[in-house]
């Protein structure tokens, strides 16, 4: 009780005093009230109250921010777990709390480095916020630094892999799913958006909306306009989406049905970790390895940093030998 009210006086006081001016005063308080004894005059829970509502403040403040549902309700899913589990007000919740927390995490669940690093930064954002908006003192995560992961390279699909999922493609439709996704390389959540009047065939671009309302233009090749337009035509349904479920009554296709699709038609060409976002990453390391700008490709997947492109795109190993001869053998 003596620490909670240490803690919130410090909180408080944040604002006008340094760090130095803060240890003192909290010497001081310490020294005051060893020999009192403090007794909360309300029985209500308030710790449940006090945390739900700082996690929902936190959240009103990310989705401002333009941070989507998804993410938002990873973010209450997450955090709202971790308090439940440390069962302390969020003023009370130290280091070595969280620190026991991830680790108890890893250990019951058998969770990977990339999963709990990630509940590490999840931890961070919101008790940095809570820092910044002065409900906390200093936030406990800052001690807990970022989790070595281990850095595999991601497959992406070969010439012949795209030419067998579209050999095993038995709908017009699938055939042209797949051509939009390995030449514009956008998100199957901005695939599943469109709608027939986005596609400029003309131009063989499109206007797709990514991740916090963000909009972008993407580009297509031929093969995929030819596709794009038989599937159009063949169409006898009314549905303004581009992309429609095969079974009356035709609705839009959802990121399940595009991500269930895939599997199918990977299962049939006998192709192992067929989905949406390998397309992505497939096109990003072949622009690269063809030399276009790292600002362009990073445009042209709508990346807010670059840093996140250059994750999605690997180095082809071909280039790096034949580089090797060039400059150094």
């Amino acid at each position: 009780m003596k620490d909670k009210v240490i803690t919130e006086i410090q909180t408080k006081m944040a604002h006008v005093l340094n760090n130095e001016q803060l240890n003192m005063l909290q010497k001081v308080m310490f020294g005051v009230l060893q020999s009192v004894e403090l007794i909360q005059s309300s029985c209500e829970d308030t710790q449940e109250i006090s945390n739900n509502g700082l996690l929902k403040a936190f959240l009103s403040a990310k989705r401002i921010e333009g941070c989507s549902e998804k993410s938002l309700k990873y973010y209450e899913t997450t955090i709202g777990a971790m308090l439940g589990k440390v069962n302390l007000t969020i003023r009370e919740i130290s280091t070595d709390s969280l620190r026991g927390y991830l680790a108890d995490y890893q250990l019951e669940r058998g969770s990977s480095k990339v999963t709990i690093d990630n509940m590490r930064r999840i931890f961070s954002s919101f008790f940095g916020w809570l820092e910044d908006e002065d409900y906390i003192l200093k936030s406990p995560v800052r001690r807990i630094h970022k989790i070595k992961t281990d850095k595999p390279i991601k497959e992406t699909f070969s010439d012949e892999s795209l030419e067998l999922l579209r050999d095993a493609c038995d709908e017009v439709r699938d055939l042209a799913m797949i051509d939009l996704l390995a030449s514009t390389g956008m998100r199957v959540g901005e695939l599943v958006r469109l709608n027939r009047e986005d596609i400029n065939f003309h131009e063989r671009e499109c206007v797709v909306f990514g991740k916090g309302g963000s909009e972008r233009v993407v580009y297509f090749d031929a093969r995929t306009k030819i596709h794009l337009l038989n599937y159009l035509e063949s169409r006898t349904d009314k549905n303004v989406a581009l992309f429609s479920t095969l079974a009356s009554p035709h609705e839009r296709l959802q990121i399940g049905g595009v991500e269930t699709r895939l599997r199918e038609i990977g299962k049939r060409a006998d192709l192992n970790k067929v989905h949406p976002h390998k397309f992505r990453r497939t096109l990003a390391t072949r622009a690269i390895d063809k030399g276009m700008p790292i600002e362009q490709v990073q445009h042209l997947l709508g990346h807010v940093k670059i840093d996140t492109t250059m994750h999605y795109a690997m180095v082809n190993q071909a280039n790096v030998k034949n580089s090797h001869r060039k400059f150094i053998g």
